[in-house]
């Protein structure tokens, strides 16, 4: 496909009973140069969720390591030139991947990621449009101060970006994403498109609610990791003297 880049949807998966939605999804993009990935990180339960679809994707078993393992399991073993990324328990859009790859064409982004919908247990919608779209890098910098505001199953990102930054922390069991993110906004171009093209779905048994007081103390330290970091990249961009903004140290 001319000018198409192939896309890499990497799922990863333990015991999550939507799991079989979460492919559907990925299947029905109407983008499609694409390959669908799903790592099974040890899963004992939901696994027969996945017997319909073995024929149309890759299908990797692993023992459980985490969602950074599961994740770089997946993008080591893509071939896409794209990886994106999403969660067993969400439900891309048809048309998420094709408006993707158009916005970062015509922005020359290296990294997209989107507004989203929630959705409950039953996959109706329950609120709409609900992301923080934040437009200039100082935002986003600021923003990174606080708060993660990339939802993960939203983003679409360049595979070569993972050979300069590094791969998903593995010893992070919630924060993984709000690590990698504040890495690739310190030396690529992150774009935010406004439109919802995920549906997000919040339920009892999601990490998010079950892990609170793990998930607090690994915000923390990441926040602490890089705070001097994400204070020079604010001085830089409201001062406009950027030399001190190629230093990777803190990155690397």
């Amino acid at each position: 496909m001319e000018n198409l880049p192939k896309i890499s949807i990497i799922i990863p998966f333990y015991n999550c009973p939507y799991v079989d939605q979460a492919i559907r999804s990925a299947l029905r993009q109407t983008y499609r140069n694409r390959e669908v990935i799903l790592v099974d990180d040890g899963s004992t339960q939901h696994t027969s969720l996945i017997n319909p679809f073995l024929n149309q994707i890759l299908y990797i078993k692993k023992e459980n390591g985490g969602t950074a393992s599961a994740l770089n399991t997946g993008i080591q073993s893509s071939t896409g030139e794209l990886i994106a990324w999403l969660s067993s328990d969400d439900v891309f859009l048809k048309d998420k991947l094709a408006k993707q790859v158009q916005f970062m064409q015509e922005t020359k982004a290296d990294m997209v990621y989107t507004n989203f919908n929630l959705i409950d247990e039953h996959s109706v919608v329950f609120k709409k449009d609900v992301g923080l779209i934040l437009t200039s890098k100082v935002d986003l910098f600021k923003q990174l101060q606080k708060s993660c505001p990339v939802n993960g199953s939203t983003v679409l990102v360049k595979k070569e970006m993972f050979s300069s930054i590094g791969w998903f922390d593995e010893t992070l069991k919630y924060t993984q994403d709000y690590d990698m993110w504040i890495r690739m906004a310190a030396k690529y171009e992150l774009r935010v498109m406004g439109e919802s093209l995920l549906n997000y779905r919040i339920h009892d048994n999601m990490g998010s609610k079950r892990f609170v007081e793990g998930q607090w103390k690994e915000i923390k330290a990441v926040q602490e990791k890089y705070k001097g970091m994400l204070a020079r990249l604010i001085h830089c961009e409201e001062t406009g003297i950027r030399e001190e903004c190629s230093r990777d140290d803190d990155v690397e």
